[in-house]
This record gives structure tokens, C-alpha cells and sequence, in this order.
């Protein structure tokens, strides 16, 4: 049975900072979460994330935008529609806002909160991210999670607790 929840990270870790949604993901992946709560390296979005998607009630979505604020500040969202989202998020997102609009045809809509974590404007190819970033990688994997584990327990599919390293 697939997880009702899914925490799902966008970017690409070639370029630096624009890659904050997967390197989100990699550090939730090192913590013990609930069965009801999966997580996904969504890469950098497209067409063949249809099928993880599908069948879920809650997408927490973790994405780079280049909107002027201050590195690592967070915007919480809860778009329904591609109109919905900010036209700052970086490029590869208008495939997955798209693809997110073709649960409306299918009569199957999940909840969307999108974090969206302010990055400088890109520059060269880069693997790694800011110090400022790389910095705020565990409040905000922290911020998600304790999204997700909210939603879960409004939902009344996960008795309220704390997750914890695994051993």
C-alpha cells in the first residue's frame, strides 16, 4: 500500500543551491519516519513522476525560487492550480506544475504544500550548496517533516510523535 503522504524534493544538484529540494530529501531519508510518510528525489520533475504521484493525499513539494528574499527563507504555500504557484520557482517546475494540474482531469486531486526556499539568481555548475544553505538543510528537512507529521495526525492516520535518527 502506498503512502498517503509524499515529501517530494525538486531540483537539480548540479547547479549549486537550485538543487535545496533533493539535498532536503537526502537528510529526511536518514531520519525514521512513519509509514504513512514517504519521500522521493523528485530530480528535476517531469512526466515520469505521474505514477509516484498518483494515489496520494498530501504533497509536501520542496523547491528552489529565485525571488529576492534572502538565502534559505521559506515560503509555505498550498497552490491548487499551475496559476497557483510562484512564477519564481526555477524553470524545470513547469513541467511539474503542469503534471500536478492532470490530477484535476483525473478527478483525483491531492493536497499540495509547496515549501519554497529562496536561493540566489544560478550561477556556474556547482555540486555542493552555499554555506547559508547547506546550513539550513536541517530546520527546514525539520520544518517538513513536522508538515507532514501534522497532516498525518490531523488525519488521524499516525498517532503524534517525534521522529528520531535512526540507530
Amino acid at each position: 500500500m502506498r503512502a498517503p503522504i509524499l515529501i517530494l524534493g525538486i531540483g537539480n544538484v548540479l547547479m549549486g543551491d537550485e538543487g535545496i529540494g533533493v539535498h532536503v530529501i537526502r537528510h529526511l531519508e536518514n531520519l525514521e519516519l512513519p509509514p504513512e510518510v514517504e519521500c522521493l528525489d523528485g530530480g528535476t520533475g517531469g512526466l515520469h513522476l505521474l505514477g509516484p504521484l498518483e494515489g496520494r493525499r498530501l504533497i509536501i513539494l520542496i523547491d528552489a525560487t529565485v525571488d529576492g528574499r534572502p538565502p534559505a527563507t521559506v515560503t509555505r504555500l498550498r497552490p491548487r492550480f499551475s496559476r497557483d504557484y510562484p512564477p519564481a520557482l526555477t524553470a524545470h517546475d513547469i513541467g511539474l506544475k503542469d503534471l500536478l494540474d492532470t490530477f484535476h482531469l483525473l478527478e483525483t486531486v491531492p493536497s499540495v504544500h509547496l515549501f519554497a526556499i529562496s536561493i540566489e539568481p544560478l550561477g556556474d555548475l556547482e555540486t555542493r550548496l552555499t554555506p547559508a544553505l547547506e546550513a539550513a538543510v536541517p530546520s527546514l528537512a525539520g520544518e517538513v517533516l513536522q508538515a507532514a507529521l501534522k497532516a498525518a495526525s490531523e488525519a488521524g492516520t499516525v498517532p503524534s510523535r517525534s521522529s528520531r535518527l535512526r540507530p
